[in-house]
């Protein structure tokens, strides 16, 4: 088992204090968080460590998980690299995208393991249909949630887009070409909602919109690709795949045949995946640990971390143009 501690016990730090204190792969040390007061009350109310330093705790560790502001995530993440090691980080990885390229550059160079927490590549929905995504031509993502002032520091690019992007780019194998995009502050000092057209070099265009102040929830995408539709939907855990294939000479009374204007029959047929249950936090968590112990490739790399916040940092940058 891997000795693991955590940075930060916010909302989230605490829901990884307690999947890391379940897990069979890691042992979970303790933690640290900013504030004493509000560290000694979660050391008393679930048990667990509490460190007084962030140099004490990465001593006592193999693996430091980072759960805070994104403001201090290069700091920290640089103590933990410069001390031997591995780290996983929230998203977005960095502030700036120098920063993620700095530890990129720090984690070769100490040769420790990095993973961003880019949750949507675990949820259930989208593992199921990840490999069927084969070279999509437009894809249309939507991410609207209800106001929450947590997470408004940021613009809803890293708090809710960012999501998307980095889903997005795990499956286009093409370099981004050119973003337009729009962005509306309505309560917040930065934008709430934003609408992103991505075009990338082999001619796929990604429709991206978020929303933190909307009345309903809904974290939907849809890929259209040559001769099949797959539909995500992360927040149900759901998945629609519909793929068409030639028509049979003497199609069946229920199956259903399109015929497009130059007389060409297609039959369309439903291949939709199992989706199996699962805990997405953890499971992030948890290929990590393998990752380390096998020494291979962690599932989100440093590496697509800084991509997902490059195309981010893009987006935000287009608002003014």
């Amino acid at each position: 088992m891997l000795n693991v501690g955590v940075i930060g016990a916010g909302h989230l730090g605490k829901i990884h204090l307690r999947l890391l204190n379940q897990s069979e792969h890691y042992n979970l040390i303790g933690f640290y968080d900013s504030n004493p007061e509000y560290a000694q009350k979660i050391s008393q109310e679930f048990g667990y460590t509490v460190f007084n330093s962030i140099e004490e705790l990465i001593a006592q560790t193999d693996v430091i998980d980072i759960v805070t502001p994104t403001l201090s995530h290069f700091e920290t993440a640089k103590k933990v690299i410069e001390a031997g090691k591995h780290v996983f980080i929230e998203k977005p990885i960095t502030n700036t995208v120098e920063e993620a390229e700095d530890l990129v550059k720090l984690a070769k160079k100490h040769q420790v393991k990095g993973q961003v927490g880019h949750v949507e590549r675990f949820n259930p929905a989208f593992q199921a249909v990840s490999h069927m995504i084969d070279e999509p031509m437009f894809i249309e993502a939507h991410r609207l949630a209800e106001f929450n002032p947590r997470g408004t520091d940021v613009p809803v690019v890293l708090d809710l887009m960012i999501h998307d992007i980095d889903a997005i780019l795990s499956v286009v194998k093409s370099d981004v070409k050119k973003i337009n995009a729009s962005g509306v502050s309505v309560i917040s000092e930065t934008p709430d909602i934003c609408n992103a057209r991505i075009k990338f070099e082999n001619g796929c265009v990604a429709n991206l919109t978020a929303s933190r102040i909307s009345l309903k929830q809904m974290r939907k995408a849809r890929f259209f690709q040559r001769d099949a539709y797959i539909s995500v939907d992360f927040l149900e855990k759901n998945c629609e795949v519909v793929k068409m294939k030639e028509a049979p000479e003497n199609p069946g009374d229920f199956d259903m045949i399109l015929q497009n204007a130059e007389g060409i029959k297609k039959q369309i047929y439903f291949d939709n995946p199992d989706v199996e249950e699962n805990n997405a936090i953890l499971d992030e968590l948890e290929t990590f640990a393998v990752a380390i112990n096998n020494n291979t490739t962690p599932k989100v790399t440093l590496e697509q971390g800084t991509k997902a916040l490059q195309v981010a940092k893009q987006v935000i940058e287009s608002f003014s143009n």
